[in-house]
């Protein structure tokens, strides 16, 4: 795609260096015109990009995010998502959207031209009780770390697992986590709302054949 291959052209030009159109086409496997091409748009897009053909191109100024060239549209999308992001009960993930909706008002032309709506993004209530556990099920899953949880399933059954958590997925309402349950043997899906406790053991696990993630998703429905 066009998109990506302007991408891999700013992190080729990075370094700092000239670089000529030919030895840039070479690399990425596509003629020496289509560079011609894609510098016209880095350049056209306000990026620091100077050069010519036959000469060569190179960035004059440091960047520390690729161009983006947003509609209001677009602008607006991302701003709403931000602020979804921003309304939810993790506090570090609400601080982590203020910030990045900062940096991309600084960088952007669109985001000044954004007119002010009143926008209300409403947490759901299971979303709410979902929220306390989310950082130590992050952690958990970053650091591979087991957890030991007491759950209650939408018929009021009670239990007590050992889990390895795999991933988090939100589904507009709900939060829900895959893992391989120790107790069962196998993959399990639970909704975070439903978690009475969770408690870090301190018991680091590694990948087994048939307990990860990847051995999970091929038995999801195609």
């Amino acid at each position: 795609m066009r998109s990506d291959r302007l991408f891999d052209l700013i992190q080729i030009l990075r370094d700092g260096r000239l670089h000529r159109a030919a030895d840039l086409a070479a690399r990425l496997e596509v003629s020496t015109r289509t560079i011609w091409r894609d510098m016209t748009t880095l350049q056209s897009s306000g990026l620091p990009v100077e050069g010519e053909r036959g000469v060569g191109y190179m960035l004059t100024a440091p960047i520390t995010l690729p161009p983006v060239a947003l509609t209001l549209q677009e602008m607006e999308a991302l701003r709403l998502g931000i602020a979804l992001v921003a309304s939810a009960a993790d506090p570090g993930l609400s601080y982590a959207a203020h910030t990045l909706g900062q940096k991309i008002a600084a960088v952007s032309p669109a985001a000044g031209a954004v007119p002010p709506v009143n926008t209300f993004v409403f947490a759901s209530p299971e979303a709410a009780r979902a929220a306390p556990h989310l950082p130590l099920l992050r952690a958990a899953i970053t650091g591979s770390e087991k957890l030991d949880m007491h759950y209650r399933d939408l018929a009021g059954r009670e239990s007590h697992r050992r889990i390895r958590p795999l991933q988090l997925e939100y589904w507009g309402r709900v939060w829900t986590l895959t893992a391989w349950c120790e107790k069962r043997k196998d993959f399990r899906g639970f909704r975070i709302d439903l978690v009475q406790d969770l408690k870090r053991t301190g018991e680091v696990f590694f990948p087994e054949p048939g307990k990860t993630l990847a051995d999970y998703k091929p038995h999801l429905p195609g």
